[in-house]
């Protein structure tokens, strides 16, 4: 392997060895070295975001063609990287009061993070695949970490039985498009799809098939409708700071994958696959709208308006363009904030120490906790989409990016979704602001927890200061997918 291949790889090969000294660091110390192990975990992503942050720009293929470093997939690495970061610090004093302080949780999360990043840079749909199942391996054994709990063993067992059953779809879609084409290469592929295009033909219905169901076992990775169904449970049955991880970094990952497959080997395909994106993103975005307004428990809540902002999302994708792909980027990013701030907010709602996930537990919070309540104010209104907060932006993209294209239905089916999903986010306003408090949340909240805090509500608040330069960002990474 020649040392351009070594240095296209750098990052997840750093990042590789350092999950295997930090398991034997684990192992040496026991559990006592759990925040040890959980903080070098974290400096390994801090050192592998400034590895990737200076590789930017760059355009390499690796690994005999498997991997891929282009801008594209050095902006949704940094993304995955600060979303798995942020979740790690955000759980430490989580595991350690819940008797969860075992040195294999941040380890798993490194490996699971591993996977994103192989995904991501995927070239082939073996890569892919690899990349895929060490991320969800990992993932599998996250979600049933509290194994003495009923509910985490069986968000765990849920995860694993759906998740087979989908990686099943994924490697038969994959036959599929090998015994057609002859290739797995995304290269191979795209370069098979001109040459019929040109010569007048049509894709062979059996490659057709095939990308139905990569599609449909991609769909399942980012909680698409109609494979949704383990969203729910998994996330109120799984610890609350791998839930905050479930719906941050995989999630972003999976759609950066599910992006390069559809864009980089299928783009001369755009009609025929795009109906199938056009589907799961319209039945997304009304399954969170509708299903949401019923939940009283927030992390359930939670879990339907992460399919109805993958929905909003796909949008962008369903557009086929470079200026939807640039609407994603710009929507994950703040997808990712919204997020990470909103699961901060459910990890301080503790009574006599014990965790709430009770909607009706943040009645009066503005009179309790005046602070906590303005900042999920504001991850609230973002979420619904009201401007000037960044929600709003991220909506506009993409639905800006769909009308271009010519899909009209979409778009406005998309923003009167938006509509009726505001109920749900200003319900919880109603309750912080216009209720009596019943019982006020435990403090102090944490040092870690009011740094995350602060940060995310300035960047929800402020965003549009600085929106320029991103969507500058944004642009180059979709620019960079569709010249590679």
């Amino acid at each position: 392997m020649s040392e351009m291949n070594l240095t296209a790889a750098l990052p997840e090969i750093f990042l590789a060895i350092a999950g295997m000294l930090l398991l034997m660091l684990g192992v040496f110390r026991g559990n006592s070295g759990t925040r040890l192990v959980l903080w070098l975990t974290v400096g390994s992503f801090v050192v592998v975001f400034v590895m990737i942050a200076g590789m930017m720009g760059r355009n390499e293929i690796a690994m005999g063609g498997l991997f891929v470093a282009d801008a594209f997939g050095d902006f949704m690495k940094l993304l995955a990287l600060i979303g798995s970061a942020v979740t790690l610090i955000m759980s430490i004093r989580f595991i350690e009061r819940e008797d969860m302080a075992r040195f294999e949780y941040p380890v798993l999360i490194l490996f699971a993070t591993l996977g994103m990043l192989l995904m991501i840079s995927a070239n082939d749909l073996l890569s892919l695949y690899m990349g895929l199942e060490l991320q969800s391996l990992s993932l599998y054994v996250v979600a049933a970490f509290r194994r003495d709990h009923l509910r985490s063993s069986e968000a765990g067992l849920k995860y694993f039985v759906l998740g087979a059953l989908s990686s099943g779809m994924l490697l038969y879609g994959m036959s599929m498009i090998y015994g057609f084409a002859g290739t797995t290469s995304f290269e191979g592929l795209a370069s098979l799809m001109a040459q019929k295009l040109a010569a007048g033909e049509e894709a062979p219905i059996g490659l057709i098939v095939g990308i139905v169901f990569l599609a449909a076992g991609l769909a399942f990775k980012i909680s698409a409708v109609p494979f949704h169904m383990w969203t729910p449970d998994v996330y109120e049955g799984a610890p609350t700071p791998v839930t905050a991880f479930f719906a941050t970094a995989p999630k972003i990952a999976a759609m950066a994958l599910i992006i390069r497959v559809m864009i980089e080997p299928f783009g001369d395909m755009v009609a025929q696959w795009q109906q199938i994106i056009w589907f799961i993103s319209l039945a997304s975005m009304v399954l969170g709208a509708l299903a949401a307004i019923y939940q009283t428990n927030i992390k359930r809540l939670m879990a339907y308006s992460s399919i109805g902002h993958i929905g909003y999302a796909l949008v962008g994708l369903a557009a086929g363009t470079e200026e939807g792909v640039r609407g994603i980027l710009l929507y994950l990013t703040i997808y990712l904030v919204m997020n990470l701030g909103t699961f901060a907010c459910i990890l301080c709602m503790r009574q006599k120490d014990v965790m709430v996930e009770g909607i009706e537990d943040l009645k009066g919070l503005s009179k309790t906790n005046p602070l906590m309540a303005f900042a999920l104010a504001a991850f609230m209104f973002s979420m619904a989409g009201i401007p000037p907060l960044a929600g709003f932006f991220g909506k506009l993209y993409v639905f800006l990016a769909a009308i271009e294209a010519g899909l009209y239905f979409l778009a406005v089916f998309g923003v009167l979704a938006s509509v009726v999903g505001a109920f749900y986010y200003l319900r919880i306003i109603k309750l912080m602001y216009f209720d009596e408090p019943t019982e006020s949340f435990d403090r102090p909240i944490g040092r870690e927890m009011s740094l995350i805090l602060t940060g995310s509500t300035l960047v929800i608040l402020l965003l549009f200061l600085v929106l320029g330069p991103l969507l500058d960002g944004t642009a180059l990474a979709a620019a960079s997918l569709f010249e590679g």
